[in-house]
């Protein structure tokens, strides 16, 4: 499957949803705006592919993104989906508008949620639908000292 493939519009990814759950597959749904790729999120993605069968990330658009860290993003969302989908550990890429993951929490139903331990289950947004709904709302160990925001920090001082 290419890369571009596994990028899909909302009314696109839930009936590929839908049978994978027919077929008793695990679904794990994750987001983020995933700016500069780099090691704790390869980590961080492949850690929760493996919590299930299939990995559906929610992936913020430029709006969103650039409502939540302004002078952000610094890769269009083009380029940022187009990059994850080709992760062989991701199944399924589809963007969000919104300003949190919610709607399409609730749309999607995973068995899984699944955040960074940085978050406390409580404070992951969709937690009580995914506990509702009898799934598993996760956090799994991040790799320390990989982020994004550090990235630009290093590259500015270097510049």
């Amino acid at each position: 499957m290419w890369s571009k493939d596994k990028i899909l519009s909302r009314a696109d990814l839930l009936p590929l949803v839908a049978s994978w759950k027919a077929e008793g597959q695990q679904i794990v749904f994750t987001n983020g705006c995933f700016d500069l790729l780099h090691l704790g999120h390869v980590d961080y993605l492949e850690k929760a592919r493996h919590l299930g069968d299939k990995l559906v990330l929610g992936l913020n658009t430029d709006a969103s993104v650039s409502r939540l860290k302004p002078g952000r993003p610094l890769q269009d969302e083009v380029s940022r989906a187009r990059i994850l989908a080709s992760l062989l550990f991701v199944d399924a890429v589809v963007l969000f508008d919104e300003q949190t993951p919610l709607a399409l929490i609730e749309a999607i139903v995973p068995d899984i949620l699944v955040k960074g331990d940085d978050y406390a289950i409580d404070g992951i947004v969709g937690h009580e639908v995914v506990l509702q709904n009898g799934g598993q709302v996760l956090t799994v160990p991040l790799v320390a000292g990989y982020s994004t925001t550090r990235i630009v920090e290093r590259v500015l001082r270097s510049s």
